[in-house]
């Protein structure tokens, strides 16, 4: 019937054999998003930006760090290498794509949730013809 074979959702990420994980994108966009003025951001600044416990945060930014994707400072400082911010960058620009996507698309029934699930099982080739899109949108 088709030619692609299905998997769960549990299958497709097996496939894919991604390393860095959906919670570890939002780390990385929050702190993207916050050091775009300040280099830096404490953990229990990202904690009550995340809504997770200072522990976790922490937990989350040696493994970022193992990864060579933030630099782990004294006293809790927290920065992004150039490869983090690489996709921090692309993490927010998705985002925000998105968001003005299902803004435009549901009005008064955007929930700032469904962008937040969404994000993270989407390509690069949908995100870039949903951002044309946008700009159409924006044109006309």
């Amino acid at each position: 019937m088709f030619d692609e074979k299905y998997y769960t959702l549990t299958g497709y990420k097996r496939k894919n054999k991604e390393i860095i994980t959906e919670t570890m994108e939002d780390y990385i966009e929050m702190i993207y998003r916050n050091t775009k003025k300040e280099k830096e951001i404490t953990i229990k600044d990202l904690s009550l930006f995340l809504n997770v416990k200072p522990s976790s945060v922490s937990k989350m930014i040696n493994k970022l760090n193992k990864l060579s994707i933030v630099n782990f400072k004294k006293y809790g400082h927290v920065s992004l290498t150039n490869k983090g911010k690489r996709l921090g960058k692309f993490y927010l620009e998705r985002h925000n794509t998105l968001m003005y996507f299902f803004k435009y698309l549901n009005k008064e029934y955007f929930k700032l949730e469904q962008v937040e699930k969404i994000e993270h099982f989407i390509d690069k080739v949908t995100i870039n013809n949903i951002k044309k899109f946008n700009n159409n949108i924006k044109n006309n």
